[in-house]
C-alpha cells in the first residue's frame, strides 16, 4: 500500500534526491503534488489528494495555524530539520514527526506512512465524536485526582483557571485581576492573561499601557513557533502584589478590531507553556460562546469567539460569574448548560459577584444559594459581597485591592478562593510547604 503525499520543501536539493528515490516502485510513496507554497499546500489538503504532508521547516507563511488545519484535513505531517534550531521550531509548532534533512529517503517514507496513519485514526476519532457527542463529552471529562479532598485540588502541573461570565457580569475581570494577585501573594507563581476579544479591562485596572504587546505578541511568537517559558515570561509584564508576590501579566488587546491576532491555536500553546510557568494561570475570558462561523464548511473563517473557547477548553477549574440581582442571575442559570458544552473537561465553580441586600429580598447569602440549587442543579456557590468604597480606590488609583484596600471583604473572600485552589489550609502556623513545584506558606 502506498502513501500519497504532498511536498512543500524549500532546499530543492533535498526535495530532488527524495523524489528520485520516492519513484521506485518498493518506495511505498506516491507524491501526488509538489506544492511552492503553503497556500498550495493547504488547497492540495482540503482537497483530499493526500494522507501525509512533507514540508521543511524554512517554508514561508509555515506556521502552528497551518499544522492545526492540515490536521483537520486528515493530513498527518512530517517535518524536515536541517539543524536543531529547525528541529525545535518544527515541534513548537505541533509538528510531532520531525527528521533530519540528510535521512535516508526509507526512513522518510516510513515516517510519512506512519504520519498517515496517525492522522486517520485522528480523523476516525473526529466522526465518532460528531455521531455521539454525548459520548465525546464523556471521553473528554478529566476526573478528579485520587484522594481529592475538594474540587479545588491542583494536578501536578500548573492549573489553567479561566474566569467567565455571560453578558453583564459585572467583575469579572476585577476577581481575574484579584484571584491571581492573592496566589502570588501566598506565594505561588501566578500568570493572568487577558483573553477577552470584546472589551479587554486587566492593563487598566493595573495601571498599565494598553498598547504593550502582551497576549498577542506571546501569540504570534507560538503561530512561529518562537515561543518558550522563557520568551513568554518576557512578553509578561511583572507586578508587584504586596509582600514579596509577584504577578506577571498578559495584557490583551489595545482594541478590540484586533481579535483575529488572537487565534485559538495559538493561545493554547500559550495556556500550555504557562503551566510550566506558573502554579496558576488565570484567563479573563469574553462572555460570548457561539462558534456560528465554524458552520462555513467551505472556508477557514476566523472566530472572534475562538479564543474564548480554547481557553474554557483547555481550562481545569472555570469559574462562571454572576451577579447577586436577578437579571444576572437569571442570565447565569440560562447559559450554565452552554458553559458545560463548551468546557466538558473542566471543574465548574459558579461564582456569585456583589452579594448585598436589596436587590435581593430576605437574607440575600440564601436566598441567591437557594436560586442557583433550585433552578440550576448548583449544590456549591462562591459569594463575594459588594465593596463599592474598597473597588472604586483600587479602580480610581489603578492599582491592586491588596494595596489600595488590604482589609476589603471582597479581597478577603477572593484569597479564600485562592487558598482552595492552591491547596494551601486557611490557618496554620506559617511553615512554608511544597506543593505543585512552588513553595507558599501554609498558613499565608
Amino acid at each position: 500500500m502506498t502513501t500519497a503525499v504532498l511536498t512543500a520543501l524549500a532546499d530543492g536539493e533535498v526535495e530532488a534526491r527524495l523524489l528520485a528515490a520516492f519513484q521506485r516502485p518498493a518506495a511505498g510513496v506516491t507524491v501526488v503534488r509538489r506544492c511552492v507554497d503553503v497556500a498550495e499546500l493547504l488547497a492540495a489538503a482540503t482537497a483530499g489528494t493526500a494522507t501525509a504532508a512533507l514540508v521543511s521547516a524554512d517554508l514561508r507563511r509555515f506556521d502552528a495555524s497551518v499544522v492545526t488545519r492540515l490536521a483537520a484535513a486528515g493530513v498527518g505531517v512530517v517535518g524536515l530539520a536541517a539543524d536543531e534550531a529547525a528541529e525545535r521550531s518544527l515541534r513548537q509548532l505541533g509538528v510531532v514527526s520531525v527528521l533530519a534533512a540528510a535521512v535516508a529517503p526509507a526512513a522518510v517514507a516510513s515516517a510519512l506512512a506512519s504520519a498517515a496513519a496517525a492522522a486517520a485514526d485522528v480523523a476516525s476519532g473526529l466522526r465518532a465524536e460528531l455521531a455521539d457527542p454525548a459520548a465525546a463529552l464523556a471521553r473528554a471529562g478529566r476526573p478528579s485526582p485520587p484522594g481529592a479532598a475538594t474540587p479545588f485540588s491542583v494536578e501536578p502541573r500548573g492549573t489553567v483557571v479561566a474566569v467567565w461570565g455571560p453578558a453583564g457580569s459585572p467583575g469579572r475581570s476585577l476577581l481575574a485581576t484579584t484571584l491571581a494577585a492573592e496566589a502570588a501573594i501566598l506565594g505561588a507563581p501566578a500568570l493572568l492573561a487577558d483573553a477577552d476579544t470584546y472589551g479587554g479591562s486587566v492593563a487598566q485596572l493595573l495601571g498599565l499601557l494598553d498598547d504593550a504587546p502582551g497576549l498577542v505578541a506571546a501569540a504570534r511568537a507560538a503561530t512561529l513557533g518562537t515561543l518558550d517559558t522563557a520568551s513568554l515570561a518576557g512578553y509578561a509584564r511583572t507586578v508587584a502584589a504586596g509582600g514579596s508576590g509577584l504577578l506577571r501579566v498578559l495584557t490583551g488587546l489595545s482594541r478590540p478590531d484586533r481579535w483575529p491576532e488572537l487565534r485559538p491555536t495559538a493561545l493554547e500553546r500559550v495556556l500550555e507553556l504557562g503551566r510550566r510557568l506558573a502554579a496558576l494561570t488565570v484567563v479573563d475570558c469574553g462572555f460570548c460562546l457561539e462558534s456560528d462561523e465554524e458552520l462555513s464548511y467551505d472556508s477557514v473563517a476566523p472566530r472572534r469567539n475562538g479564543a474564548t473557547l480554547a481557553a474554557l477548553g483547555a481550562a481545569d477549574v472555570v469559574l462562571a460569574v454572576g451577579a447577586a440581582d436577578p437579571v444576572s442571575l437569571s442570565r447565569l442559570v440560562r447559559t450554565l448548560p452552554e458553559l458545560a458544552v463548551a468546557a466538558p473537561g473542566a471543574r465548574h465553580v459558579v461564582v456569585v459577584n456583589r452579594v448585598r441586600r436589596g436587590p435581593v429580598p430576605g437574607d440575600p447569602a440564601r436566598e441567591v444559594a437557594g436560586v442557583l440549587q433550585r433552578f440550576a442543579g448548583v449544590d456549591e456557590v462562591v459569594l463575594l459581597p459588594e465593596d463599592r468604597p474598597g473597588v472604586d480606590a483600587a479602580l480610581a488609583a489603578g492599582r491592586l485591592l491588596a494595596e489600595a484596600s488590604p482589609g476589603s471583604p471582597y479581597r478577603a473572600a477572593v484569597t479564600g478562593l485562592a487558598r482552595r485552589l492552591l491547596g494551601v489550609p486557611a490557618t496554620g502556623s506559617g511553615r512554608r510547604r511544597r506543593r505543585s513545584g512552588v513553595a507558599v506558606p501554609s498558613g499565608a
